[in-house]
């Protein structure tokens, strides 16, 4: 499963990336504007930092406006892939960016319909958002499931399934037992995943029983 993370906080995507845990990243104009600084200039920072997919969304809403910011983002660098959301204009634009050889990130998934949709005007990802869908009462997962099984009858589709909006570790294992590509995540929740009290506790002892020792292995 490809891991990436959900943020345009440059410092911390090349904290993570060094450790070997960033595949890609995942950026919308709420994450930008928290950066404070122009989109053109984070997205190629960005770019420069990780070799993997870094999804850069449009603002416009119509077909010509999504078309031209997607070829402008396009534009940044080699690794872009434009972010469109999930209506008849983007899908449109999807299907347009990707006849060109540009990957396309089809967003605000929230119905399994609306993955086949995305699948048929050629998008490379497709991001349901499980967080939001909990919190409206509905099960995230029972969506990531019924995506995977219908990309699976059809050998055809090559859209990868991107879990968005994971608030929790669960979210990411329970996406993973399920058979989904890619799951993107806050930074908060990707240093979750390192947490376990028996290694903080098992950790502890080992280095009070070596501490004993007065060794010192250099």
């Amino acid at each position: 499963m490809k891991f990436f993370v959900d943020t345009a906080d440059v410092a911390e995507i090349r904290a993570l990336a060094e450790s070997g845990l960033v595949d890609g990243v995942t950026t919308n104009p709420s994450l930008i504007a928290k950066s404070g600084r122009k989109m053109s200039e984070v997205i190629a920072e960005i770019c420069a930092i990780t070799e993997g997919p870094v999804s850069a969304e449009v603002t416009a809403t119509d077909f010509a406006g999504m078309l031209a910011e997607g070829k402008y983002l396009r534009g940044i660098a080699k690794n872009v892939a434009v972010k469109v959301p999930l209506t008849e204009a983007g899908l449109r634009t999807c299907r347009a960016l990707s006849q060109e050889g540009t990957p396309v990130n089809v967003t605000l998934c929230f119905s399994a319909a609306q993955a086949l949709l995305a699948a048929k005007a050629g998008a490379a990802f497709i991001s349901p958002f499980v967080g939001r869908l909990d919190d409206i009462a509905h099960d995230g997962m029972t969506l990531i499931g019924d995506i995977v099984q219908i990309y699976r009858n059809y050998p055809g589709i090559k859209t990868e399934v991107l879990v968005a909006s994971v608030r929790h570790p669960v979210h990411l294992v329970q996406s993973a037992k399920l058979g989904a590509h890619v799951a993107t995540l806050p930074p908060a929740v990707i240093r979750q995943l390192l947490k376990h009290p028996l290694t903080d506790s098992g950790l502890s002892a080992f280095l009070a029983d070596w501490a004993k020792t007065g060794q010192s292995i250099l």
